[in-house]
C-alpha cells in the first residue's frame, strides 16, 4: 500500500460514487471509492458533508444513499440529525408522518404522545425544540405538563 496514490480531499470538487477519496484512518491514509466509504464509515462521511462541510457530493448519487445507510448504521444518530423530519407513527394518521407535523400543529398532543406516552426514544428534540414545546404547552394546557420540563423553561 505504500506506493497507493493519493486522493486528498478536494472542497471544490463535487463527489459521485465512483470518485477515489483518500482519508486518514486509525492505519495510515486509506483511498476507496466514495461508494465504499459509504459503507465503511458512513457517520464520518455524513458530517463531512453535514456539518464540517467540507465534502461536497452528488445528491442523488451519494447522499441520498448515505442518509439510508446512515438508519442501519448508527440509529441514534440518523436519530440526532433527522430530528423532526423523521417519520413516525402517530395517532390519527393511517401511515407515517413527519414528527414535525403534529409538534407544529398539535403541541399539546405531541408533548402527551412524546413525553408522557414513552416515546421520547422515537425523536429527538433539540434543546430549543424542546423549549418551545415546553412553553407551546404550558400556555395551551397548563395542567398537562410535567414539573420538570416547567423547570426547563423557567
Amino acid at each position: 500500500m505504500t506506493s497507493e496514490q493519493l486522493f486528498p480531499l478536494d472542497p471544490e470538487k463535487v463527489y459521485y460514487s465512483m470518485d477515489e477519496l483518500t482519508l486518514e484512518t486509525d492505519n495510515g491514509p486509506v483511498t476507496l471509492k466514495l461508494g465504499a466509504w459509504l459503507n465503511a464509515d458512513p457517520v464520518r462521511i455524513h458530517r463531512m458533508i453535514v456539518k464540517d462541510k467540507v465534502l461536497q457530493v452528488d445528491n442523488f448519487e451519494v447522499l441520498n444513499p448515505l442518509v439510508s445507510k446512515l438508519r442501519r448504521a448508527d440509529p441514534e444518530y440518523y436519530k440526532r440529525f433527522m430530528g423532526l423530519q423523521l417519520i413516525i407513527d402517530y395517532p390519527g394518521y393511517s401511515s407515517g408522518i413527519v414528527a414535525k407535523i403534529p409538534y407544529e400543529n398539535d403541541p399539546v398532543g405531541f408533548y402527551k404522545w412524546w413525553r408522557k406516552g414513552k416515546h421520547e426514544d422515537k425523536v429527538y428534540l433539540s434543546l430549543r425544540n424542546r423549549i418551545l414545546l415546553f412553553e407551546k404547552v404550558s400556555m395551551m394546557d397548563p395542567k398537562m405538563i410535567l414539573k420538570k420540563d416547567l423547570k426547563e423553561i423557567q
